[in-house]
């Protein structure tokens, strides 16, 4: 395996966003009030009662008409109608996060039909668990709307009241006829604790100014869990998410599946095929030289023998692109070594596997390293490489290694991101590690399936 020091980091690693963050000299528990998120989160607070009245209200109403009427056949209709109302203030929901939480959650799938006709259509939507979950989020919605206003006004404004209580304090005497806001009092006036002397006006402004400290917080806090249930109840399921990346993944081997055959016509027409069309050419004039000038009819036929194996290795190495029989009889490890030996940078490969995968994974790693190893070859400027081949629970793993001049991506449109495709098109992953000036890391990970 490879050392220590050319392994450095993760050994697997999705994806790295070099943000730098921005140094502020004020703290954050400072600016917290202040800043346009928490706004964002409070306005969103503020509507969530409404949002949640109206989704309640919906709701109850059309559940309970629909499962009083259940005994006619208006009842299953109107319940239809009652799931697609909830997806309707569902996708009003998904909006209202997407503008103030900056949560952006899919658009569920649509319900998809088994068979035809008025009741295959009615028998899918409220078969739905999407429309189901749509119902729930209406429901759970409302006791934490309430919550989330209440808690959020009730701190908000208790903050920034007492905060500036005494920029605001004259208007009890002026309008009142009171020294100040009353905390407590007796029924006759006399006794009694009014917010009107120095003292107090400090503790206003220390208990306001807390209070507006931890305001942000807590919206904050309550925004997660807004966040929480939208993105659990109102995105799409775990099933919807899969049949999408099944069918992109289809979609990548088609056109993978399309672009070898396209190759490997290619190859027979422009290689084995015109060779041997200009095999048989000669051959036939060498049988008519045969018949005149033996000699050079002799020297003809030694010429096409050359051809010949000419043509066949090249037949062998399409044979081999398409799959290499050393890799069916012997398994990774002499398949990969074989590559390595053709390699022009001196490769190192280990592997250490318990067990051979299953023909299509072994297949896919053949050819990923094939691949990886061409580019060390023609744009890594390497010294040396090594290849290592392990498994990991139920991952097989291939990390390539070169000391070249780095600079490799997974840029759009380059090799690299091509491969990543393919790999991704069978659940596998691609990470690369390649600064500029070297050395270069890439990882693989692809299902492991004995």
């Amino acid at each position: 395996m490879t050392s220590s020091a050319e392994r450095t980091g993760p050994t697997m690693a999705y994806g790295y966003q070099g943000q730098e963050q921005a140094r502020h000299r004020v703290p954050a528990a400072i600016r917290a009030p202040f800043e346009a998120r928490t706004w964002r989160e409070f306005g969103y607070a503020l509507l969530n009662l409404p949002m949640a009245i109206t989704g309640f209200v919906w709701t109850v109403t059309m559940l309970s008409l629909s499962a009083g009427l259940l005994i006619t056949f208006v009842g299953l209709p109107l319940l239809v109608l009652t799931l697609g109302g909830c997806r309707a203030i569902g996708r009003v929901e998904r909006g209202r996060a997407r503008a103030l939480l900056l949560l952006d959650v899919d658009e569920p799938g649509p319900v998809r039909t088994k068979g035809r006709g008025f009741l295959a259509r009615m028998g899918a939507q409220l078969g739905s668990g999407v429309n189901w979950r749509h119902a729930i989020y209406t429901l759970l919605h409302f006791p934490w709307g309430i919550i989330t206003f209440t808690v959020s006004v009730s701190l908000f404004t208790y903050g920034w009241g007492l905060l500036t209580y005494p920029l605001w304090r004259w208007v009890f005497p002026v309008y009142f006829g009171q020294d100040g806001l009353q905390i407590y009092g007796s029924g006759d006036g006399r006794h009694g604790w009014w917010l009107h002397t120095p003292a107090d006006m400090v503790l206003c402004v220390v208990v306001g100014g807390l209070l507006v400290l931890v305001t942000p917080w807590a919206i904050r806090g309550m925004a997660h869990v807004d966040r929480i249930l939208v993105h659990g109840l109102l995105g799409p399921s775990r099933l919807d998410d899969r049949v999408t990346e099944l069918e992109s993944d289809r979609g990548v081997v088609v056109d993978t599946a399309a672009a070898d055959l396209r190759r490997i016509e290619r190859d027979l027409h422009d290689g084995a095929q015109a060779r041997l069309v200009a095999l048989a050419m000669d051959l036939g004039l060498a049988k008519e030289k045969l018949l005149e000038d033996p000699a050079v009819g002799a020297a003809m036929v030694e010429e096409a023998h050359g051809e010949v194996k000419i043509a066949l290795q090249e037949l062998r190495d399409l044979a081999r692109g398409i799959h290499p029989a050393i890799l069916t009889d012997r398994g990774l490890d002499a398949a990969l070594s074989a590559v390595a030996a053709r390699c022009t940078v001196p490769v190192t490969v280990t592997v250490d596997l318990p067990a051979r995968p299953v023909p299509a994974i072994e297949g896919i790693a053949y050819f990923t390293v094939s691949e990886l190893l061409q580019n060390v070859s023609k744009h890594s400027g390497a010294a040396r490489a090594s290849v290592d081949v392990w498994q990991v629970e139920d991952r097989l793993m291939l990390y390539v290694y070169d000391n070249g001049r780095g600079g490799a991506s997974l840029a759009a449109g380059s090799g690299l991101a091509g491969l990543a495709e393919r790999l991704d098109s069978v659940d596998g992953v691609l990470a690369v590690d390649s600064p500029a000036g070297g050395p270069t890391r890439i990882t693989a990970e692809l299902p492991w399936r004995a």
